[in-house]
Parts: structure tokens; sequence; C-alpha cells
């Protein structure tokens, strides 16, 4: 059972960014510093990438592993509430699919950058995964994600 009311609940998930994440401004902060320029958030795209960079036919979702329902260590079903849960992350990712879809079908590229990828990674990890997007960015890939296994929550 939820331990807030329906309003309670709904002002927490408002407070939740869906915008400006931290591993976003990771992103968007490193690719600046190498010289890319792009687009934020543009709504008439499919799915509101978080950077649309119009010159490489590219976009980059940066996607949180509790959110995208990521098979790695920072995804883990609620136990209380599990059939809300399932049920909300469950058309996150369907959402997503249907976006990707309709974004390849329109000729651009796709990369999704997992915060796993970021979050708690040593500062040689997150370069590499700089060196990664760069080298999608550079490539004829049309879809590619980048997470990290070997970064592991931190336990509290």
């Amino acid at each position: 059972m939820d331990c807030f009311n329906k309003q309670k609940r709904s002002d927490v998930m408002r407070c939740i960014k869906s915008k400006d994440t931290k591993p976003e401004i990771f992103i968007r902060k490193g690719l600046h510093r190498r010289g890319y320029r792009y687009r934020l958030h543009r709504k008439d795209l499919p799915g509101t990438p978080d950077l649309v960079l119009p010159a490489y036919k590219s976009v980059i979702f940066v996607h949180g592993c509790f959110w995208h329902m990521h098979s790695c260590a920072y995804f883990k079903l609620p136990k209380s509430n599990t059939e809300y849960w399932t049920d909300k992350l469950e058309k996150n990712v369907k959402r997503d699919k249907r976006d990707i879809d309709a974004l390849l079908d329109s000729g651009w590229r796709i990369l999704i950058v997992w915060e796993c990828a970021i979050k708690n990674c040593s500062d040689i990890e997150k370069a590499n995964t700089l060196d990664e997007v760069e080298l999608f960015l550079k490539d004829n890939s049309v879809f590619a994600e980048i997470s990290k296994d070997s970064c592991q929550p931190k336990k509290k």
C-alpha cells in the first residue's frame, strides 16, 4: 500500500525531474566542451529528445535506469504497489519504443545514454562515456546505447 494519499503522491511525482538531470547536464557540458552544438528538448520530435544535433541528424536520450527499466543494478521494481509501478514503467518502455521507431522512420540517428554509464563512475569512465558519444556522432550507425555494467550503485 502506498504511504501517501493520492494528492501527496502526485506532489511527490511532480518534483521528479525529467529535464536537466545530472547525467543529462554531464553529457551536455562534455559535448559542448568538445565543440558540439545542439538543441535541447525539441518538442516537434517524437519523445522530445534530450539533445538534438541537426548537423549529425542525431538525437540523444539520457535515460534514467529506473524510469526506463534498464537491466542494470539501478533498476529494481519497488516492493510496494508493484502493480502500479509495473504498469507505469512498462508504459514508459512502450512509449520509448514507439518514439524510437518514429525517429528512425524520419531518418534520425539515435543514441541512448543510460544513467549507469555516468552515475557513480570514475572520471576516467565518464570521459570514456563521452568518447563513446563522440564516436557515435562520427560514425554511421543508426542506433546505439551506452551503459556500463561495471559502475554499480553505492551501497547505503
